[in-house]
């Protein structure tokens, strides 16, 4: 029984003496106790320029891009480029069979030098009838008709000369060519199809700039200004380019609602393509405001909090704030209360931390 209660006693002052000895070392290296700090990546607030904007769908066109549709109807036999091929003023695009023309404007040719030997026949007749007339041997009347006759004759080949240069022309059109140098467009037309002059065979894009057409409701007339600026952006809403409202339609679209603005688009570079559809960002005003990444906010109970590293260097806190947001611009929301410019916003791991968590803030 002494022996038990003896080991009792000398393990009890074993845990007391290591107890102290623990209290000891942590005194002399210093170490704060409580929970250890967590690393997080932090920046620092900035008051930018932000936009009060709307979003709608454009579409770009050229006001440089030629629509071609035949002048004269037929079947087509041939097609002389591909879409993408960039062509000289005046090279050949397409033929429409030709052949029936060819064949009018040959039997019209060929009717031609019947009338012009008619023609010459009723002159030989006339110069006689002149030298009998002078002669005192033929009646006025006779020469009179002889006259007449030739001038008839002459009149009609005239007419018919005239109907077969108006032929020629038209054969021409049967050759579709560029009507300036460019790009040439989709090509919807095929080899053996019949086309019209309503028929849209290609089109020839000249380059340089573009137009943006885009629609906006009727109720945001009042506030549409020319001049206005319209940024063009990508689908994750980065900026491309800025451009300008320059047209402003008088009338609103009865079945849409909707009115029509355009916009000049710089393309000097060609990053732009005709018919193409882009995001542009109507920018009503701007005005200076505080944004924070997505990354940084978090939800909880319909409302958005942000946590801020109050301290310096490794003796830094968590401090978590209720924050208002308005617009979100990119990746960045615009924060229009509980942050200010200068803040130390931390951006990873916020759904881990908690209010007054020790944190090692790095940049």
């Amino acid at each position: 029984m002494m022996t038990k209660k003896l080991t009792i006693q000398t393990t009890a002052l074993l845990a007391l003496a290591l107890l102290v000895a623990g209290c000891g070392s942590g005194a002399k290296a210093g170490t704060p106790s409580g929970p250890q700090a967590f690393p997080v990546k932090t920046m620092t607030a900035q008051a930018e320029t932000v936009p009060i904007s709307t979003d709608y769908l454009a579409t770009l066109r050229s006001r440089n891009a030629s629509t071609l549709q035949p002048l004269v109807e037929g079947d087509i036999t041939k097609i002389f480029v591909n879409s993408g091929d960039r062509v000289a003023a005046g090279a050949p695009i397409l033929e429409i069979d030709p052949r029936k023309q060819q064949a009018t404007v040959n039997n019209q040719e060929a009717g031609l030098k019947s009338k012009q030997a008619v023609m010459q026949q009723a002159a030989i007749d006339l110069d006689r009838k002149k030298k009998l007339y002078a002669a005192g041997v033929l009646a006025k009347a006779d020469l009179d008709a002889a006259q007449n006759t030739y001038d008839a004759a002459k009149a009609d080949a005239e007419a018919l000369s005239a109907g077969i240069r108006e032929q020629q022309v038209q054969l021409h059109y049967y050759t579709v060519r560029a009507p300036a140098a460019g790009v040439i467009g989709d090509i919807p037309v095929h080899v053996g199809d019949h086309v019209t002059n309503q028929t849209m065979l290609t089109t020839v894009d000249k380059g340089g700039a573009l137009e943006a057409y885009l629609n906006v409701p009727a109720e945001k007339s009042a506030a549409l200004k020319m001049g206005m600026p319209v940024d063009l952006v990508d689908d994750q809403g980065k900026p491309l380019t800025r451009t300008k409202i320059t047209f402003i339609s008088p009338h609103v679209d009865t079945d849409s609602q909707t009115l029509l603005v355009k916009t000049q688009v710089p393309n000097a570079d060609m990053k732009f393509r005709n018919a193409q559809q882009v995001h542009a960002r109507v920018v009503w005003s701007e005005r200076k405001a505080t944004v924070i990444p997505i990354t940084a906010v978090t939800r909880l109970s319909g409302k958005l909090f942000a946590f801020v590293a109050e301290g310096n260097g490794q003796q830094a806190v968590a401090r978590q704030r209720v924050i208002q947001v308005g617009d979100l611009v990119g990746n960045d929301y615009v924060v229009l209360d509980g942050i200010n410019a200068g803040d130390k916003i931390i951006i990873t791991s916020v759904q881990m931390l908690a209010d007054g968590m020790p944190v090692v803030p790095q940049s």
